[in-house]
């Protein structure tokens, strides 16, 4: 033989040429194997696989209410795949899967004949559920020209290790597990809960074979975006799959007859339930897990660890609080359009424009690029294709960034929070009208005037100094030392010579009683009542805060009204009950806070509460009563800042208190009138809307259903008396207009006599 090859060149060279090439097929496999062109995980490496996986945020319950994520992955066991998801898989992609060790050579083969020699792209890939792992785990590298072919052998090395360590259902699981499907969603759970809203063990056959579909091409085929062209590709796959014999012909064609019905569930950050929520929990786990290290001594990653977050949201409650916010503010916002008409603020007043232009992130971007501000104008008048926010529905119009600007000047926006006072549990959290073009969090960020609603503070004030339910207030107007003269907005204040008791001017909400009741306890008992109840904000030391001139965030005067429900005791608003690891490991804890001491005596509690239902039976928030019909037991307060510029409204019961604000981010815009802007019409609706939704769910009748305790028949008789009186002739006649005389309220215990009254010691001096 060696003879013969010695005797023809030819043939020597080219057994030279192959035995070349077979060595640097070697070598080149070599260098691969050997971690040349980047490092293959070993055997030992491969059995602790960790894949990125994302954090869930659980509701009370234990609903998924959103994930923090790099990529969009939730880990589950083989026992949770329905055989019908692991058939058409296997149909689909590796039909001998349980028959080759990672590499499956017939179709190698048959890719290598049909494919490369004979130009037929029917063919197929030869890949198999293994390789494809290989692939999902550890990616694809650019190694140009040589890139195809180094990547294929790198997993086909990484392949039969896997084969070597894991059995095939376990390379089943870790498959589901890793693969990428639409919409940025990797593993078959996350992509079950994003298209189905369900999870991957509830799957039909239908929706099985249409998310398997999905694997060839994920964008080609997103249910989401092409849904005939995802239905066509379902069918292949449950052909495939009677092809095999896991279905007769006759379920696959059935399966076939089944319309698509998607229920899709995005989890992205802006979008879905609760998103502001969602962003608050996020800041506070992310702070958390920097105090907090793995057993590799490393620190916790949100996005990467697959972490538990459970919270005390109410899912339920959160779906309602949010439908109620929009389907009134939808309303709410058409009204405060209309109310202005041609000479609305955002369009006529130029200094509000303007400034709100310079804030703007495209104009301070320009601005550090160097431009002139003629530059800068230019650019932000030029019109692109822009989505605009919208309650009928989002829009792409043609506009520049200035038209961008005036557009988002308009609208209202809103906050609400409710909270179990028991513990300060949160309930429901809604921040804004959209997080995705308002993310400013009305709830967690915003510090706004809180009107009538610091009314009940100056009241239990006043009582805790011993002051009588029963005192009398005259309505008139006084003007104090620094020149300031509140007055009422409603009609009742037109008649200086009527006198009302606590209950009916909290009830009325009576603004120039509550400065006199505050001037006759004191500012520094009423500043000193609201730390009591959990109020940090600074509080001005000047009489106008009786009407709610200083500003306080949603959570902290939630916090105070928690007080008069919780036996005196204030409780601050958590919302995050405990950390743990992917594999239920506790990482961190919360405990409600609940403040030692009262606030005040169970005396001064329940008459506060008293003269809060008389506020929804009878006062301000009466429309709770007749235009939304509510019977529940409630107690609550309004509140109106001046010039309309802050709409809020307090409602509780036992088991729950509420707090909605609504008003411009920009404080120069108000409402045009009283009428809209006054918190009954702007803040109370979300509360109605809410409670009437509440009312309808049965799964809510222990918060609907509480009731108040009754006053004991001793307290009962103590608030026994005329909610309002009118001076007699006498003291019309000798009242005069001494302003002064206002400053002392005028106690009504029993009645005076003709020559007390005419000669005595007035009560109001």
């Amino acid at each position: 033989m060696l003879e013969k090859i010695k005797r023809h060149p030819k043939l020597k060279w080219a057994l030279i040429i192959l035995l070349s090439l077979i060595a640097l097929f070697f070598l080149f496999f070599g260098s691969i194997y050997f971690g040349m062109w980047g490092k293959i995980p070993t055997s030992k490496e491969l059995t602790e696989l960790k894949q990125n996986k994302a954090t869930q945020v659980l509701a009370a319950n234990g609903e998924l209410i959103g994930k923090f994520y790099v990529y969009d992955r939730q880990p589950i066991e083989f026992s949770q795949l329905p055989p019908y998801l692991i058939e058409a898989l296997i149909a689909t992609e590796d039909a001998r899967f349980y028959e080759h060790d990672g590499i499956d050579n017939r179709s190698l083969l048959r890719v290598f004949f049909k494919s490369i020699l004979l130009q037929d792209e029917s063919a197929g890939g030869g890949s198999t559920i293994t390789l494809q792992l290989a692939k999902n785990i550890y990616g694809r590298r650019d190694f140009g020209i040589f890139g195809i072919v180094i990547n294929k052998m790198q997993e086909a090395i990484i392949a039969k290790r896997l084969e070597d360590i894991y059995s095939k259902d376990e390379i089943i699981e870790l498959y589901f597990n890793t693969v990428p499907f639409s919409d940025n969603t990797y593993g078959i759970e996350s992509a079950s809960l994003k298209f189905f809203d369900k999870n991957t063990s509830e799957l039909n056959l239908e929706e099985a074979a249409v998310l398997v579909g999905m694997l060839k091409a994920s964008h080609y085929y997103n249910p989401r975006i092409f849904p005939e062209r995802s239905r066509l590709r379902r069918d292949v796959v449950l052909m495939q799959m009677a092809k095999y014999d896991y279905l007769s012909m006759e379920e696959a064609e059935e399966a076939k007859m089944q319309p698509m019905v998607l229920d899709y569930k995005s989890y992205s950050h802006d979008e879905g339930i609760a998103p502001y929520f969602r962003e608050q929990v996020r800041k506070k786990v992310s702070r958390v897990l920097d105090t907090l290290k793995n057993k590799d001594g490393k620190k916790y990653n949100i996005y990467r660890d697959g972490l538990i977050v459970h919270t005390t949201l109410n899912y339920k409650m959160q779906q309602l609080a949010e439908e109620a916010m929009i389907e009134h503010m939808t309303a709410l916002q058409e009204q405060h359009e209309n109310s202005y008409g041609n000479y609305a603020p955002w369009i006529r007043n130029k200094e509000i424009l303007q400034d709100a232009i310079k804030k703007s992130d495209r104009y301070q971007k320009l601005q550090k690029e160097g431009l002139s501000e003629a530059a800068i104008m230019e650019k932000m008048d030029q019109s692109h294709p822009t989505e605009l926010f919208s309650y009928d529905g989002m829009e792409t119009k043609n506009v520049s960034a200035i038209d961008s600007i005036s557009h988002y000047l308009k609208f209202l926006n809103s906050g609400l929070l409710a909270v179990d006072p028991g513990n300060g549990a949160v309930q429901a959290w809604v921040g804004g009208v959209d997080f995705r073009f308002f993310k400013y969090d009305h709830v967690a960020q915003s510090k706004r005037q809180v009107g009538s609603t610091f009314k009940p503070v100056v009241y239990a004030a006043a009582l805790e100094s011993g002051m009588d339910p029963c005192s009398y207030f005259s309505v008139r107007e006084v003007t104090y030392e620094d020149g300031w003269t509140p007055s009422n907005s409603s009609s009742e204040g037109d008649d200086p010579h009527m006198n009302y008791n606590l209950k009916m001017a909290l009830s009325r909400s009576m603004n120039t009683i509550a400065v006199k009741v505050l001037m006759e306890t004191g500012i520094g008992n009423v500043i000193n009542q609201a730390r009591k109840m959990g109020i940090e904000s600074n509080l001005p030391e000047v009489p106008s805060i009786a009407l709610g001139t200083a500003s306080l965030s949603l959570s902290e005067l939630t916090t105070a009204y928690t007080s008069f429900v919780n036996n005196g005791h204030y409780s601050e608003p958590y919302y995050i009950s405990r950390i743990e690891d992917g594999n239920g490991n506790l990482l961190a804890e919360f405990k409600p806070e609940i403040s030692k001491s009262r606030a005040f005596s169970e005396k001064t509690r329940k008459i506060m509460i008293n003269m809060m239902q008389a506020t929804v039976n009878e006062g301000t928030a009466a429309r709770l009563r007749y235009r939304y019909g509510l019977r529940n037991d409630l107690a609550g307060k309004t509140g109106t800042t001046q010039d309309n510029k802050d709409g809020w409204f307090v409602g509780m019961n036992p088991e729950l208190v509420c707090v909605t604000w609504v008003g411009n981010d920009d404080h120069r815009i108000g409402f045009r009138n009283t009428a809209i802007g006054q918190g009954a019409n702007s803040a109370l609706p979300i509360f109605g809307g809410l409670m009437q939704k509440m009312n309808a769910d049965s799964a809510f009748d222990e918060i609907t259903g509480s009731r108040f305790t009754p006053l004991s028949s001793e307290m009962a008789e103590m608030m026994e008396c005329p909610p309002q009186e009118r001076d007699n002739f006498l003291e019309r006649l000798f009242s005069g207009s001494d302003q002064k005389r206002e400053n002392k309220p005028k106690k009504k215990k029993k009645k005076k006599g003709f020559f007390q009254r005419l000669f005595g010691k007035n009560d109001d001096n």
